[in-house]
């Protein structure tokens, strides 16, 4: 079975009509895409779309086999004209099965907004999902095993992927395809990037692909460390890494702090970004956590993890310092580096980049800036990837 995109764009397509934001004005050329429609088989035509003919002619293909046209999604907007010879698109209430004459099975999946998901199974065997824009399927209980190919709203609905993943309706060798791509991420590298954190990858209009055919599935970092500096983006970032992916534990090394209101607006407005199926726990005992098998874990923060070991060790004052603290916090950075460098689970971390500021104006201060530069190398030393978040632009320094 193979599907030829004729489109891979939001409903409105990318650029947007008249839209005058930063990634529309640089969707240009390869990068620009059509209402997402897709062909499969040269017969099943998933979201009939303008210019769909035209789409299918640059794209080699024709749509003189269709034999039956499927919407997944409402249409704002003027009707779409339905060329010649081409059947009168249709919505299969959810649960619905069709046997279509050319050997292919669609089923319509319920999902948890407007809009309806089309499985399809070919003649051969090969199982394809399409998902519609902005929502994901709802009531899922894995029985049919991981698909061949799931072509979905990766950047919009992220958290799909997560519902899947839980049921195990994508598996390691699951091709994930984005599509429904709008203006909220800058194309090009930007774009990859965000979806090989996910396990998904972008291909341009026109492109064919064979459906249960081995690709090169984007590797997913095992070790992330995201530094920036304050209000940078850097925790948004290292959550995005992960929310793609179900049963995440969020390491929170901050404590509560009671009677700090400042300090219990910033954990609820964490709490609120994090999907409803992660765990959270309040500890800065991060070994015992990495050197046991388990979900992902996401760790915010070093910064505070580190403010917890020089409390522990005595570092603020001078004496205690320089008889043995120094030294006992050399073996705590030692014993976290050495479990991320063993750990099998799926780490992202998060510290504060505060060595390109004001020199602080106390010996303590200036000690702190120093061991967290240390830390920090020593992390990312053990990582795959390192992000640099500079005005909520993730720069990667490394992988």
């Amino acid at each position: 079975m193979d599907i030829t995109l004729l489109g891979t764009g939001a409903p409105a397509g990318l650029p947007r009509p008249d839209c005058p934001c930063a990634v529309c004005a640089a969707a240009l050329g390869g990068e620009a895409r059509a209402a997402t429609a897709l062909l499969v088989d040269g017969t099943l035509l998933l979201d009939l779309t303008p210019g769909a003919a035209f789409a299918a002619a640059r794209a080699g293909r024709s749509l003189g086999g269709v034999r039956q046209v499927l919407l997944s999604h409402p249409h704002d907007g003027p009707a779409v004209e339905v060329p010649a010879g081409l059947p009168q698109p249709v919505r299969v209430p959810d649960g619905r099965e069709l046997a279509l004459l050319t050997g292919h099975r669609v089923r319509a999946m319920p999902m948890d907004a407007p809009g309806t998901g089309y499985e399809v199974t070919g003649p051969d065997g090969q199982r394809l999902l399409y998902l519609p824009p902005g929502a994901a399927p709802s009531g899922l209980d894995g029985t049919g095993g991981a698909y061949d190919m799931v072509v979905a709203d990766v950047v919009g609905r992220p958290d799909a992927l997560a519902r899947l993943r839980t049921v195990g309706a994508i598996g390691p060798t699951t091709d994930v395809i984005a599509v429904h791509i709008d203006h909220d991420v800058p194309p090009g590298p930007e774009l990859r990037r965000r979806l090989s954190a996910a396990g998904a990858r972008a291909v341009r209009d026109g492109a064919t692909l064979i459906v249960g055919v081995y690709e090169s599935v984007p590797d997913v970092p095992r070790r992330t460390l995201v530094l920036g500096g304050a209000r940078s983006g850097k925790s948004v970032e290292a959550e995005r890494r992960l929310e793609a992916f179900p049963d995440v534990l969020y390491v929170a090394t901050g404590g509560a702090r009671d009677g700090d209101t400042e300090w219990a607006a910033r954990v609820h407005a964490h709490r609120e970004r994090r999907p409803g199926s992660w765990q959270t726990t309040e500890t800065c005992d991060l070994v015992p956590l990495l050197r046991k098998d388990g979900p992902p874990l996401l760790i915010d923060c070093l910064s505070l993890w580190l403010t917890d070991a020089m409390d522990a060790v005595g570092a603020w004052d001078d004496d205690e310092w320089a008889g043995g603290g120094e030294r006992a916090l050399r073996t705590r950075v030692e014993e976290l580096a050495s479990a991320v460098r063993e750990t099998h689970r799926t780490v992202v971390a998060v510290s504060n980049e505060v060595g390109s500021g004001i020199v602080p104006a106390t010996s303590s201060g200036r000690r702190y800036r120093d061991e967290l530069g240390r830390l920090n190398t020593a992390f990312a030393a053990e990582c795959e990837h390192v992000l640099l978040v500079v005005a909520g632009q993730a720069l990667a320094l490394k992988g």
